[in-house]
């Protein structure tokens, strides 16, 4: 698909605990998503074995847990996850964060669940 799109026009669903998500871009390339996490939510601990993802944030401070370390991006700023790398997103504040999931290829069907 080629044009402008946004959250108003993008296909939306619902994860974890109350989260959102919007697909801004879905192609057998390239995943670009829009989400929201409540204050207090947080993602199940996994990997990919294909994927790479590049967190960023757009309101708010994410906490993401990457191989066992805690990482905190505030707005503005962004981390890349290599394949293999298990990870974990987590809104640790009091208000919602809104960050941009970029995977190439896109990640889902590719997520092994952390034991």
């Amino acid at each position: 698909m080629t044009g402008k799109t946004s959250p108003r026009s993008a296909e939306h669903y619902t994860w974890g605990q109350k989260c959102d998500g919007w697909h801004l871009v879905n192609t057998d390339a390239l995943s670009v998503i829009e989400e929201r996490m409540p204050p207090g939510t947080f993602e199940t601990k996994h990997r990919h074995q294909r994927s790479r993802q590049f967190f960023y944030v757009l309101e708010g401070t994410l906490a993401m847990t990457i191989d066992g370390a805690d990482i905190l991006i505030m707005a503005g700023e962004g981390l890349e996850i290599a394949p293999g790398v298990e990870h974990q997103a987590k809104n640790t504040s009091a208000a919602d964060v809104r960050f941009l999931v970029v995977s190439q290829p896109p990640s889902h069907g590719d997520r092994i669940v952390s034991t």
